[in-house]
């Protein structure tokens, strides 16, 4: 039976206050027995049956099982579950990268369901949801006292439907509402690009597919700039990647390492901790790396980032991670449910846990909120223009062949871009920046 290792965000949290009567023998027959295992196990027996006896309405028994089971694993931590067998089917859909939905990674907080991150190109990122963001409501309907399964299931819809969700955002003095369309979502693990002469790689989730798509999209990016000597560093991106598949997370770090190690789990049995090195193979050969991460990067990616950062690989910029420094194994049991266990505690290279502390970046970077439009239009020219070349009379430059004043013009041309770009993602073009003042310090070849 497979065994699925997951170092991603995922659980839930149960609670409830309720008001009741007690059915006082029972209580006094059961406190009067010395606690044991098996007589607890009996305790559990006495409660189901009375329960199937006496309450109110007739219930599954099936039902109260799995309810019951999956409250003992989530009292462990918000990231033990069971996982029924329609939910164990969608996790290993998911993690090979096409799935019906939202679009969304979600915890819980507070009683609310706290969205960890939107998932790129998906209908939640294209509603405009936000890391952080807390859904109080669903349809009309209070999420507050449900578990997060529970609260999820509200969510699920078939493709093609509306859904109607009540937010509540930090800044914003009060919740609204979003209607989401749900669609089918296919992620692509990493999609690259070339921005000048940086390799932009953004990599939104670890599944089955994300070291491949690495690899694939880092050989395209440098071709496409016409070698590696063209190349001024690679941007890995993992803004709001909730993580994954611990194995993926392994090989996305080992894809920039030469050697060490790259993390180490630690188990409850001394025996099971296990420690995962580089191989030599760099795909960036050598060139510059900066991380971008914030709030939404969790698990997997601070694995990755970790790594990198510990080993002097990469710069890390943006903001703090979100703090997940666990690893679920997903476990399958009879009846084609699973259980999702939280089985250790994952430490980076140089022996650091970031469980709820996250990782800092080396260059704290927050992302402005973009500026309104203005009704102003262009600046006039008499601001724009005024420089040596805008005098009436000045002299011509006649010391530059016509190539050098290509190459100038070329230059000019991709220093506007960068500076377009600002407005656009403050923190990726922040980290371009910094390639390209490293790749101006680079001794020449």
């Amino acid at each position: 039976m497979r065994k699925f290792v997951i170092a991603a965000l995922s659980g839930t949290v149960a609670g409830a206050l309720l008001t009741t009567q007690f059915a006082g023998p029972l209580v006094a027959q059961e406190a009067a027995r010395p606690s044991s295992v098996y007589e607890q196990l009996d305790l559990f027996g006495s409660i189901f049956e009375r329960i199937r006896a006496d309450y109110v309405e007739e219930v599954d028994s099936k039902k109260l099982i799995e309810a019951a089971i999956n409250g003992m694993l989530t009292s462990l931590d918000p990231h033990s579950s069971y996982l029924p067998p329609d939910d164990y089917a969608d996790m290993r859909v998911q993690t090979r990268g096409s799935f019906g939905g939202l679009g969304i990674e979600v915890t819980q907080e507070e009683g609310f369901v706290k969205v960890v991150s939107p998932m790129d190109d998906t209908p939640a990122a294209a509603a405009g949801i936000e890391a952080g963001d807390f859904i109080t409501h669903v349809n009309g309907e209070s999420v507050l006292g449900l578990t997060l399964d529970q609260a999820v299931d509200r969510m699920r819809g078939p493709v093609g439907s509306e859904i109607i969700i009540t937010v509540v955002r930090e800044g914003r003095p009060e919740p609204f509402d979003v209607s989401i369309i749900r669609a089918t979502i296919k992620l692509t693990a990493v999609k690259g690009r070339t921005e000048g002469k940086a390799v932009v790689l953004r990599i939104s989730t670890f599944n089955d597919q994300t070291y491949a798509n690495l690899e694939e999209s880092i050989a395209k990016a440098i071709a496409d700039l016409g070698g590696i000597d063209n190349v001024s560093g690679f941007v890995v991106d993992l803004r709001n990647n909730p993580g994954g598949l611990l194995t993926q997370a392994i090989m996305v770090s080992d894809a920039f390492l030469d050697a060490g190690e790259i993390v180490s789990t630690r188990g409850r049995d001394p025996a099971q901790s296990e420690r995962f090195n580089a191989v030599a193979g760099d795909l960036a050969q050598g060139k510059p790396v900066v991380v971008l991460i914030n709030g939404g990067s969790a698990s997997a990616s601070e694995i990755v980032t970790g790594a990198l950062q510990d080993h002097h690989r990469a710069i890390v910029v943006g903001t703090k991670s979100f703090g997940k420094g666990s690893v679920q194994t997903v476990m399958p049991i009879r009846g084609d449910g699973a259980m999702r266990l939280t089985t250790a505690r994952y430490y980076t290279p140089s022996g650091r846990s970031i469980q709820s502390l996250g990782i800092a970046p080396d260059i704290v970077v927050q992302q402005p909120p973009r500026a309104a439009a203005t009704e102003d239009g262009p600046a006039s020219a008499a601001t724009t223009n005024r420089n040596e070349a805008g005098l009436r009379g000045s002299l011509n430059n006649d010391s530059m062949t016509e190539d050098e004043k290509a190459q100038f013009l070329a230059e000019q041309a991709r220093a506007e871009e960068a500076a377009k770009l600002r407005l656009e993602d403050y923190q990726l073009a922040y980290a371009i920046d910094i390639l390209t003042g490293l790749a101006k310090l680079a001794p020449a070849k």
